[in-house]
């Protein structure tokens, strides 16, 4: 008779490492900003009322708010929240699944090349069927891409949607998908070797109640010239940022069609892509709405070109600033079933005031600082800068560990940080509030 015995062994016990549930970095984070606004508060109250005996107590108080209290709870709440964020390991690193790639094209006869380019260099082991969608292009966009989809040794399909409209041709695609997962993918974006799989990695290893994934998209033209090299520090740190925030709750707000993933059924059943200036946000907000989680997988980076001329970027940034409104005309937040979505497309609710005051009260009290009248703007400002320093470089850190991960290095730049940590607020306010008018005055939408 064979006895079985332990056998005592050196080893020291195995701790578990410690688990922090989302819900409560969701209220630890709020309660910490909370801290912070009030303290804000009580070391503001001499400005509060100097600025009170010019223009009235609630009228300072409006404007003090606007410019300094609501703002800084958000920063600090973003702020905190990455700190606490610890993004899960995939559960499946080489997932194998077909995937169809939805590219809607008009006028890429050039753009195209590239972007298949970097699709045949994918790691992924899955088969990837790529349908380009011509959206009634006066350039040899079709040929270019059926004829490089054959010399790369992709399996491409060449659709055709003659009615104008970013949406129109997703949905033409949409219709010929017949697999669980379908990307879709900018036709001037080119992805990252690893982006395809890390992507599909992190849509495979969730939940079941995920139903999108949106990936990193970081600036690839941003030597052109300034503005370019303001909106590399605005994708890299602001926009990353931020879905990241919102992927740690669940709620990533736009799975963007520039590159992201959706389980296909789920998109059908929504009804494709809605016809918006937001498209991709409306969506986004659909599935939210129907009890569906919205992740976001920084490591799945695709890089694209970005506005170099002020006007095609204000047009780009008003129409974004349009896009949150129609998302929130068509789903208000108190109907979202989850608390942390209700919060995050809440605090958009507030988007519109923080920046009609920045612009039209901020803005021009800076202005007046310049002839030494501090009604606004003074001294005590400049306490905001140091503030401003440390939370860039938490979020630098943040995207640093992604790109030494990647094997990716960090571009210097140097001026279009300073550029972006001073004035890029100054611009991008302005440029909401004209998106916020043409939507309230229901102007004709400009692409372009």
């Amino acid at each position: 008779m064979n006895l079985i015995t332990s056998v005592p062994t050196n080893n020291p016990p195995t701790l578990k490492r410690f688990y922090l549930p989302v819900l409560w970095k969701f209220w630890l984070s709020h309660g910490i900003s909370l801290a912070w606004m009030i303290f804000s508060i009580i070391i503001s109250m001499p400005w509060v009322k100097e600025l009170g005996e010019l223009i009235s107590l609630p009228g300072s108080i409006v404007i003090i708010t606007g410019i300094a209290y609501v703002p800084g709870y958000l920063n600090a709440f973003l702020v905190v929240s990455l700190l606490f964020d610890r993004q899960p390991t995939f559960k499946i690193s080489h997932p194998q699944e077909p995937v169809s790639i939805l590219i809607a094209c008009w006028n890429e006869e050039k753009g195209i090349v590239a972007t298949l380019q970097q699709i045949a260099k994918q790691d992924y082991q899955g088969a990837m069927q790529i349908y380009v969608i011509d959206n009634n292009s006066t350039d040899n966009t079709s040929e270019v891409a059926r004829l490089l989809g054959k010399e790369l040794g992709l399996n491409v399909t060449v659709l055709f949607e003659k009615k104008p409209g970013k949406n129109f041709a997703l949905n033409t695609g949409l219709q010929y998908v017949k697999t669980k997962h379908v990307i879709t993918l900018d036709a001037d974006t080119l992805l990252h070797p690893q982006a395809v799989r890390r992507l599909m990695a992190r849509i495979t290893s969730a939940p079941k109640e995920v139903c999108a994934v949106a990936g990193a998209v970081l600036v690839r033209n941003s030597r052109e010239n300034w503005l370019a090299r303001i909106q590399e520090w605005d994708y890299f740190l602001g926009i990353a940022s931020i879905k990241r925030l919102q992927g740690l709750y669940q709620g990533t707000l736009v799975a963007q069609g520039a590159y992201s993933v959706y389980l296909t059924d789920v998109v059908k059943e929504a009804g494709g892509w809605p016809d918006a200036i937001g498209e991709d946000i409306v969506l986004t907000w659909s599935f939210l709405e129907s009890n569906h989680k919205v992740y976001f997988e920084p490591t799945a980076i695709a890089f694209t070109d970005v506005p170099t001329g002020f006007v095609h970027f204000a047009r780009q940034r008003s129409r974004w600033a349009r896009g949150m409104i129609e998302a929130l005309k068509k789903v208000k937040p108190w109907e979202h079933p989850m608390v942390f979505t209700r919060y995050l497309t809440g605090s958009n609710l507030l988007m519109p005031y923080l920046d009609v005051v920045y612009t039209f009260v901020w803005m021009p009290g800076l202005l007046l600082a310049f002839f030494g009248i501090f009604w606004i703007v003074g001294p005590h400002t400049l306490l905001v800068l140091p503030l401003t320093l440390l939370t860039n470089y938490i979020l630098y850190r943040h995207q640093k560990r992604v790109f030494n991960e990647l094997d990716l290095h960090i571009r210097r730049n140097v001026g279009g940080f300073l550029l972006y940590v001073v004035g890029y607020q100054m611009i991008m306010a302005p440029v909401s509030v004209w998106g916020y008018i043409q939507e309230f005055m229901k102007l004709q939408r400009v692409w372009k």
